[in-house]
């Protein structure tokens, strides 16, 4: 578990993640050499997992987002089918999930075209899915993967 200056520290890094040690240091009052210390161990807990880059989307081409249900094969949901749908590129998210359908998939594409060639090219081509509903978002009010503490 983490104590209430890890929280801080990750709270900072979460807010961006290229705030140096110094700077973290002072904001908590802490000398930056303990900073580094605790930093290290939670990167050695994988507690940080790692260090990103946040992109807007539509920036870069990939203005629509879906959610796609895929329904496999099969009574079990198995962690195979999981990994081939993770290999697609253009895949963000994939959990497996409780109820009829199996995995929840969250993907970027250019537009609905790009979508409609993901779904019958890519995810058909995935022998155990058998079939798939999609969810084209319209509007995003919040999106992060921050935790707060």
């Amino acid at each position: 578990m983490i104590d209430d200056i890890d929280a801080k520290i990750l709270n900072i890094l979460q807010n961006n993640s290229h705030t140096t040690n110094a700077d973290i240091a002072r904001q908590i009052g802490m000398a930056p050499s303990a900073v580094f210390e605790r930093i290290r161990r939670l990167e050695k807990k994988e507690i940080i997992k790692k260090y990103s880059v946040q992109i807007e989307p539509a920036e870069v081409g990939k203005a629509l987002l879906a959610f796609i249900e895929v329904e496999a094969n099969g009574p079990v949901v198995d962690q195979k089918t999981a990994k081939e749908i993770s290999k697609i590129d253009e895949v963000q998210e994939v959990h497996i999930v409780a109820g009829k359908d199996c995995y929840l998939v969250k993907v970027r594409v250019e537009n609905t075209q790009a979508l409609t060639n993901l779904l019958r090219t890519k995810f058909a081509a995935i022998p155990s899915v058998r079939t798939t509903n999609t969810t084209i978002v319209l509007e995003t009010v919040k999106e992060t993967s921050e935790l707060k503490f």
